[in-house]
């Protein structure tokens, strides 16, 4: 009888084409920075494609319905809502959490080692409000100005995520 092994084609101590496939992206996943790499990289795609002669195919990817139910309970939205209502409430949700914590028992547990970052906080939601609202002026695009706000965090943490543990 052959020699089995845990991973690859029984016998022959090869990797599967699975293996080979998955291979990379494990390697890739291990990076510290990955995440940070990713977030930068597809925002590009993201920016050039919605600016590009293709950007009604951007737009209808949004549109696209998507839908999950149970029984008669049928939930049947865009893939933008899915993203917007969904995922990023849940997101928002774990920072708070997190915020939280450091609150209660970490590095923003005294007001004076909190106040920085406090400061920071309210720059960070403030300043890019401000410079869209600058921008937009009276336009119809001036309702928007809570986007940039938003976001300023998710790219914080895609910047942290590239800069890693220096």
């Amino acid at each position: 009888m052959g020699k089995q092994t845990l991973t690859g084609t029984p016998g022959t101590g090869q990797p599967t084409p699975a293996e080979k496939l998955l291979r990379p992206i494990q390697s890739f996943i291990k990076i510290e920075a990955s995440g940070g790499i990713l977030l930068m990289a597809l925002t590009a795609v993201a920016l050039i494609w919605a600016n590009s002669p293709w950007a009604a195919a951007y737009n209808a990817l949004w549109q696209t319905h998507f839908t999950i139910g149970l029984g008669s309970f049928i939930l049947n939205k865009p893939l933008i809502l899915w993203i917007n209502d969904g995922l990023m409430a849940i997101f928002f949700f774990v920072v708070g959490l997190e915020i939280k914590r450091e609150v209660l028992s970490g590095e923003l547990s005294s007001l004076r080692k909190a106040a920085l970052p406090i400061s920071a906080a309210i720059g960070g939601m403030v300043v890019p409000a401000g410079i869209y609202v600058l921008i937009a002026g009276c336009s119809e695009g001036a309702a928007g100005w809570g986007i940039p706000m938003a976001t300023d965090i998710a790219f914080a943490l895609g910047v942290m995520a590239l800069l890693g543990s220096r």
